[in-house]
């Protein structure tokens, strides 16, 4: 069953990720005032990314893994830029 992860960006500007099965519903949950706290109380909040993969698994792993990057490497992901994102992920010294 496909899954989704899915990046909002809050009306402070920040940004949220999440992973779901539904992307409409959960989308329209926190648009609504219904989904995760933090977005709650960051309204009014908009979809600014997703990605389709095949399992809710690789969803949340993806989630997991992008929910510890930098604000300028999720932007990047937003944006599409795969060489700025590798660039941001190299340790500063060795290049």
């Amino acid at each position: 069953m496909a899954a989704y992860l899915y990046i909002l960006e809050c009306g402070d500007g920040s940004f949220y990720v999440g992973s779901t099965r539904n992307l409409e519903l959960r989308v329209a949950q926190h648009c609504s005032g219904h989904g995760a706290a933090y977005t709650r109380r960051r309204q009014p909040v908009r979809l600014v990314y997703s990605c389709e993969f095949g399992s809710i698994d690789e969803a949340y792993a993806m989630e997991k893994r992008v929910q510890g990057w930098s604000r300028a490497k999720r932007q990047a992901l937003i944006d599409g830029d795969f060489d700025l994102i590798r660039r941001l992920a190299r340790k500063p010294g060795f290049d």
